[in-house]
């Protein structure tokens, strides 16, 4: 054998060798990761990949679970139900390797999703300097999902790690999600994991996973009957607005990591749609909670805020009367903002009240806080009782306490309401609060009013809110 042969086969067993470690070691998706924070009690799935038929332990606060590599090289395992934890530990995988993850937390764990305002950072929330200089939650984690359109289910996504809160890391975090998980850790006082997955100018559709869109009726002539000819590709370039494109890049890889629920904030690129965007919001919350198989999954959103948009005035209040018909979906919740606005700015930076508004909600359905005021008034049901000539409006009620009526200026005056008759026609009305309980509307154009709606302008900044100072939702009952 020649010398010049010899070193190439040495060479070339030299890397097999390494090669072959290489490939038998266990490896973890990037959203597994130091100072993350898993979800209390149910159990949590741990998951990566490895050579066939390697076996794999996963060790956690004295637990330990172990399991096979498939055939795919695919294993997972869970740990068992656990209380929350504010203590960092270290979680450690075994195979032919070991993988320590430290500074691990046990708490509620919160997808943050939706376009531009989800995405906003604390940096452009209002009051950044002061927000950030007192971002001191080491019990707040946060990992942000990068920018990925696909055309296939991903399974991994190499994300920039967990990042704990403190005012070197917080002006990166989603300001919504932010604000919702200090209110809500503050309450609760168990640490809080947010994961944002989210993308400015994105539509609804590409969110939304194949199982959302064969789960609705409506949109099986469109989008489910169609499934194979989504994400819309142009040459390699893949369409990040097209159906499915975002759940494959940006959802898909985080299955099937533990969250207690999610929080939405999206709505206006699909500005326009009317009635339609609440079927596609459904197809949205029955596919996030198929996939990651929890039926009941808290899906809380924010009703989009006054905006002077081009065109008709009146296209912003039917997306707001579709995200307000989204909450007859179970457990789902709805954060009004019509008096958080800058009607020349989409993106209000008052991001401080929209968390709050949504963690209330959260307190009062997930953690226990029955008595407390978690939203404005929502309309209930519109009748004569006060006469053939006016209707009386009742709005539901919310919690044991502060739920009656008032205005800002304490007129006791509604703004923006209008009412038609028969013809359909719309009038503004004269308005009262009475007994703090319901509202009167009438206008001397319409005999016999049998339609009111409320709030019906994309600039329209109403003057009704509930004694907690929480504002009403906007509404019609003819669309």
């Amino acid at each position: 054998m020649n010398k010049s042969y010899s070193f190439l086969l040495r060479v070339g067993l030299a890397f097999f060798a390494v090669a072959s470690v290489a490939s038998a070691a266990v490896k973890l998706p990037s959203i597994l990761g130091n100072h993350m924070v898993l979800q209390q009690g149910e159990p949590v799935p741990v998951w990566g990949w490895a050579d066939v038929g390697e076996k794999v332990t996963v060790t956690f606060h004295g637990k330990t679970v172990e399991t096979k590599a498939n055939k795919d090289g695919k294993w997972q395992v869970k740990l068992p139900a656990m209380k929350a934890n504010a203590k960092g530990a270290d979680l450690v995988v075994k195979g032919s390797n070991e993988i320590k993850l430290t500074d691990v937390l046990v708490g509620e764990v919160w997808l943050c999703s939706g376009q531009s305002n989800m995405e906003w950072t604390v940096a452009r929330s209002g009051n950044a300097k002061e927000e950030i200089a007192n971002a001191k939650h080491p019990l707040i984690r946060h990992v942000k999902v990068p920018r990925r359109p696909s055309d296939k289910q991903e399974s991994d996504v190499q994300t920039g790690g967990w990042q704990v809160c403190s005012p070197s890391t917080a002006a990166n975090f989603t300001a919504v999600g932010y604000y919702f998980a200090r209110h809500l850790q503050q309450e609760i006082k168990v640490p809080i994991g947010l994961i944002g997955s989210n993308w400015g100018g994105t539509r609804i559709e590409p969110w939304i996973p194949p199982v959302g869109f064969k789960a609705v009726p409506a949109l099986k002539k469109d989008f489910a009957d169609k499934l194979d000819q989504f994400p819309q590709k142009r040459g390699n370039r893949i369409n990040h607005q097209s159906p499915l494109a975002l759940y494959n890049g940006m959802i898909s890889p985080l299955l099937p990591y533990a969250i207690k629920g999610a929080l939405w904030y999206q709505g206006e690129s699909n500005n326009g749609e009317g009635m339609l965007y609440h079927e596609k919001m459904k197809a949205l919350i029955a596919g996030w909670r198929s996939i990651w198989n929890k039926p009941d999954l808290p899906f809380y959103f924010v009703q989009l805020a006054p905006f002077r948009y081009r065109g008709d005035p009146k296209r912003l209040p039917g997306i707001w009367q579709a995200q307000l018909e989204t909450l007859k979906v179970p457990n789902t919740g709805m954060a009004v903002t019509t008096d958080i606005t800058t009607v020349g700015n989409i993106h209000p930076p008052n991001k401080q009240d929209v968390g709050k508004r949504l963690a209330l909600w959260a307190l009062a359905k997930d953690y226990g806080q029955k008595d407390l005021v978690f939203s404005g008034p929502i309309f209930d049901r519109a009748d004569h009782s006060e006469g053939k000539d006016s209707l009386a409006v009742y709005f539901k009620k919310f919690g044991n306490k502060q739920h009656g009526l008032k205005t800002t200026d304490e007129k006791m005056r509604p703004s923006h309401f209008e009412v038609a008759g028969k013809d359909g026609v719309w009038h503004p009305a004269e308005t009262i609060i009475v007994y703090g309980d319901h509202v009167k509307v009438r206008s001397e154009k319409v005999k016999e009013p049998v339609h009111v709606r409320f709030g019906w302008d994309q600039l329209a900044t109403p003057n009704l809110f509930n004694r907690a100072g929480l504002p009403a939702s906007p509404f019609t009952t003819k669309w």
